[in-house]
């Protein structure tokens, strides 16, 4: 379970576990810099950039949930994600949150 949220509605927290994170750092094809320069003169959506950002955060989410899991947590709250420019067309993707163990509630 994952939530942006500091709680998760119908649980409380019995263990906090850490601060958990997932990072993936991509970079943009050369064909796929072609593609995208082309959608870019016909404006609207460019889905290759759209495509890439998502795959990043995706890759960044499931690192970040593995790393929960190896600390024993079965659920993560106070999620965020984060990106950055290293370099030209390398970009950083961060997903990050408090790892904790809940139980529902009674």
């Amino acid at each position: 379970m994952t939530t942006t949220s500091t709680h998760l509605e119908g649980h409380r927290v019995t263990r906090e576990l850490g601060v958990v994170r997932g990072l993936t750092v991509r970079s943009r094809s050369v064909l796929g810099q072609v593609g995208a320069s082309l959608q870019t003169l016909l404006g609207g959506n460019i889905t290759l950039y759209t495509e890439l950002a998502e795959k990043a955060r995706q890759e960044a989410f499931e690192l970040m949930v593995e790393h929960a899991r190896a600390l024993g947590a079965n659920a993560v709250i106070a999620m965020r994600y984060d990106a950055n420019e290293i370099t030209d067309g390398v970009t950083e993707v961060l997903a990050y949150g408090t790892a904790v163990h809940v139980e529902p509630l009674a």
